[in-house]
């Protein structure tokens, strides 16, 4: 007998696409998420003719329809930060409780590599950016919304001798990071094998802090990506708890196989509805458009404790 799947696809994915761009336009995708002052807002990673990036918010009061879409970008690279000179990329959203603020990390690219930066902001109107955590090449980075007695706590993805492992960093002071350490690795001959990434922020749930991470696998023709599921520990989030062993959510319609490139479903963003209980889960789709999976939050944690993650 077939599983039960964990993610259920939204019936009328895709969400936005650059169609629903007010100008010109070819791509959007890999929002960060969060709820707002009664909206879900996506702060979406839209890529122009040129082949460079910029964030635009996008903002829907049931986050599925009825999109609010600016007619000029929300956030351009700032000429006073080098490292953005190629463009801003793939950006996670927490709320920093102990700051009162929004903390949005996301990937700026320059000459030099990627490397991932921060900017807070309070009202999603006027953004401080704070510049670069950490040294390139890096990627898919993500604050935990609170500290713990090693500070703030970074998730992200370095290439390190061509490797692409899930890190942890801390910082007692959001500019200096140490203690670091592999996270989760790649998994040799498994559907994560050549590299792993940070998908949507931690998510604090009773059993630990729930990981939706993306891993990649280089086949004959193209690298595909698919999303797998971890738990961290609540108070040391360095400890793993479980892994899943396969993945839970993979490329399977047009809208995910075939795009600016394939087979690709890459979640940047969640939002949970305690008393539904449901996961909405927001993914870049073929690096082309956006999409929404549902699922369960109980049933994920029944899945990673089940015997087969062991």
């Amino acid at each position: 007998m077939r599983d039960k799947e964990l993610f259920v696809r939204y019936e009328k994915n895709p969400i936005l696409t650059r169609d629903n761009i007010p100008y010109d336009a070819n791509a959007v995708f890999n929002p960060g998420v969060i709820e707002f002052d009664g909206y879900v807002y996506l702060l979406c990673r839209v890529e122009t003719k040129d082949g460079f990036s910029h964030l635009t918010l996008c903002k829907s009061r049931d986050g599925l329809t009825n999109w609010e879409i600016p007619d000029k970008p929300t956030l351009l690279p700032d000429e006073n930060y080098n490292e953005e000179m190629w463009g801003l990329e793939d950006p996670r959203i927490v709320y920093l409780e102990d700051m009162g603020k929004y903390a949005i990390t996301y990937v700026s690219f320059s000459p030099g590599g990627p490397v991932i930066s921060l900017m807070l902001t309070e009202d999603f109107k006027r953004f401080e950016r704070k510049g670069v955590l950490v040294p390139p090449e890096d990627k898919d980075g993500c604050l935990f919304p609170k500290k713990f007695k090693d500070g703030y706590a970074l998730i992200h993805r370095p290439i390190i001798r061509g490797e692409g492992h899930i890190w942890i960093s801390f910082s007692h002071d959001l500019t200096y990071w140490g203690k670091h350490q592999i996270l989760l690795p790649a998994r040799p001959g498994m559907w994560d094998c050549h590299r792993v990434g940070l998908g949507a922020p931690p998510i604090e749930t009773e059993e630990g802090w729930l990981i939706i991470y993306h891993g990649i696998r280089y086949t004959a023709s193209t690298a595909v990506y698919r999303v797998g599921l971890a738990l961290l520990d609540l108070e040391e989030p360095q400890k793993v708890i479980r892994r899943s062993k396969e993945w839970v959510f993979a490329p399977q319609e047009e809208y995910e196989r075939i795009g600016n490139a394939v087979n690709i479903v890459f979640p940047t963003g969640a939002i949970y509805r305690k008393e539904e209980d449901k996961l909405i889960i927001y993914y870049g789709a073929a690096d082309t458009s956006i999409g929404v999976a549902f699922a369960s939050l109980k049933d994920i944690l029944d899945y990673l404790k089940s015997e087969k993650n062991a």
